[in-house]
C-alpha cells in the first residue's frame, strides 16, 4: 500500500497529465471569417478584414459614415443591411471605385519608371478631399 506522500506525488502527476493532454489535444475554436455578400467590385478573393479597410479609407476621403451608402436593415433599422442594394449611393461608390481603377491602370501605371518610384496613386481623396461632393464640382458647374 502506497504511503501519503507517495500518494499524493502520484496524484499530483496525474492531474498534471490530464491537463497536459488537455490543453494539447483542445486547441482554441477560431471564430469563423465573417462572410461578405453582395461583393461586386473587390475581387472575389477579398477578406473581411480587407474590405472593412477599404471601407473605413472611404468614410475618411469623402466625410461620411457607413449610412451613407449602406441601407437601414428592414428588420432593425438601427443597424445597417451592408448587403443591400437598396441606397442608389452605393452603386455610385461602385462606379467610382472601377472608374479610380481603370485610371490607376490605364494612366498611372504607364508614368515612365512608376515601378522604381513613389507614384501617388489616384483615389477616392483624390477629388473628394474629405466632402461628398469631388473639389472643384462647383467651379464646373458656375462655368456651365
Amino acid at each position: 500500500m502506497l504511503n501519503g506522500n507517495r500518494k499524493k506525488i502520484l496524484m499530483l502527476c496525474c492531474l498534471a497529465c490530464i491537463i497536459a493532454v488537455a490543453t494539447i489535444s483542445f486547441k482554441p475554436i477560431q471564430p469563423e471569417p465573417k462572410k461578405l455578400k453582395n461583393i461586386k467590385v473587390f475581387p472575389a478573393t477579398a477578406t473581411y478584414r480587407e474590405v472593412d479597410h477599404a471601407m473605413d479609407q472611404f468614410k475618411v476621403d469623402l466625410g461620411v459614415k457607413c449610412n451613407y451608402c449602406h441601407a437601414p436593415s428592414k428588420e432593425n433599422p438601427k443597424k445597417l443591411d451592408m448587403a443591400s442594394d437598396a441606397n442608389p449611393k452605393k452603386d455610385i461608390s461602385r462606379d467610382m471605385m472601377r472608374m479610380t481603377a481603370e485610371m490607376n491602370k490605364k494612366y498611372i501605371a504607364t508614368i515612365p519608371h512608376a515601378d522604381s518610384v513613389k507614384v501617388q496613386l489616384i483615389t477616392c481623396n483624390t477629388c473628394h478631399r474629405g466632402a461628398t461632393k469631388p473639389f472643384g464640382t462647383a467651379i464646373t458647374q458656375q462655368a456651365k
